[in-house]
């Protein structure tokens, strides 16, 4: 643990820190770069993300789901884009900025343990959900297929959300699956930055070009968080599908609907999980190769400044 802590990444991390003491370009940086390069990932790997929502909801093969949306036409195969556009430019700027406010408020001066870690990513996660899920459960009302033509566009959605008291705009609208959301995030934050650091800086002591360790551990850690969390998302999924006054199953009652029409097979729980991880390998991976960049530059041109 002290190795870890005092390793090339927390090293440059702490000293870019310790350098402007009391100055928020370094954080504005760092929000700046999660919007830019979640944006840029989620607007490429969206079809892939959509074939995999199809899954999960129809339990469906991959060709079967490449095969639906081909009919339904292209003027659909992006439908839906723009909410997750929008949160997930959000979400890059919340993980990162809060992460590294939360982490400096646990830790002000470091080193930083895997328990500061984990905390500062596991309340961040708790800060995304919060702020997210809304978006995501338009987003996925809008990718079901059963219900574009009663959902044509996020206006009528939302209509339909306003058009239920407080109460119902939380728990039956905006809100609904929130729980499993909350686990979601929560954990996937917490195992993210806490494994991230460890990872990039064993690879570096091997000498490789210094974007290779932080596109590896970036890579590493989205694929692990997600096979592990995959039945969550596919319980988020199905939960957040749900829309109307009916009686909506509860979340107990939409986990075990989950497992049955699996026919209780955790292999089919997992469909649809290899395109999800490789779309999770490559947010993750760009997201923290371009962060790496970014500090790099950022301490940079603090030393060209000083000298």
């Amino acid at each position: 643990m002290g190795e870890q802590n005092h390793s090339p990444g927390n090293e440059l991390q702490h000293r870019t820190r310790a350098e402007v003491p009391g100055k928020k370009s370094w954080h504005s940086q760092a929000y700046a770069l999660g919007a830019v390069s979640n944006f840029m990932s989620t607007f490429l790997t969206f079809p892939i993300y959509k074939i995999v929502f199809r899954q999960q909801i129809h339990a469906m093969a991959v060709s079967e789901a490449v095969r639906q949306l081909w009919h339904e036409g292209p003027q659909y195969f992006y439908r839906g884009i723009y909410p997750p556009l929008l949160s997930k430019t959000l979400q890059g700027t919340l993980l990162f900025g809060t992460y590294d406010s939360l982490l400096c408020s646990l830790s002000p001066v470091g080193p930083h343990t895997l328990g500061h870690r984990w905390a500062a990513g596991l309340m961040s996660g708790v800060v995304e959900a919060v702020a997210l899920s809304p978006f995501e459960r338009v987003q996925n009302v809008l990718q079901d297929g059963r219900k574009q033509a009663r959902f044509p566009s996020t206006f009528s959605i939302l209509k339909e959300f306003n058009s239920y008291g407080l109460w119902g705009r939380l728990s039956l609208g905006y809100y609904r699956g929130f729980w499993p959301v909350l686990a979601r995030n929560s954990l996937g934050s917490a195992l993210y930055f806490s494994f991230k650091d460890p990872i990039q800086d064993g690879l570096a002591e091997q000498g490789l070009p210094y974007w290779v360790p932080a596109l590896v551990s970036g890579s590493v850690n989205g694929t692990i968080t997600c096979l592990v969390l995959y039945p969550l998302i596919v319980l988020v999924a199905n939960m957040q599908s749900h829309i109307g006054w009916q009686n909506m199953p509860s979340l107990w009652a939409s986990a075990q609907d989950v497992w049955n029409t699996r026919g209780r097979k955790l292999l089919l729980i997992y469909r649809g999980g290899s395109l999800v991880i490789l779309r999770s390998s490559v947010t993750w991976g760009l997201t923290t190769a371009i962060h790496d960049f970014l500090q790099r530059k950022s301490r940079s041109r603090k030393e060209v400044k000083t000298d």
